[in-house]
């Protein structure tokens, strides 16, 4: 697999669309559009950092954390 497959795969995790992961994260559009698209590289820190911010919140998809 690929590292845009699993940057894309981790952003599906959160229950979020690209626009709403942006948003969350403040990260821009384009960037995160490019790291999906393999166009650009998302540092190897940023994913790591990204991984465990959903980890640590505990993402189990969009419609848990629009419950609470």
């Amino acid at each position: 697999m690929e590292i845009k497959d699993i940057i894309k795969e981790l952003r599906e995790s959160t229950g979020m669309n690209r626009k709403e992961f942006c948003e969350y994260f403040g990260i821009p559009y384009r960037t995160v559009t490019e790291w999906e698209r393999g166009t650009r590289k998302m540092p190897d820190y940023v994913f790591r950092l990204l991984a465990y911010r959903i980890k640590m919140e505990n993402f189990a998809g969009k419609e848990e954390v629009d419950g609470e």
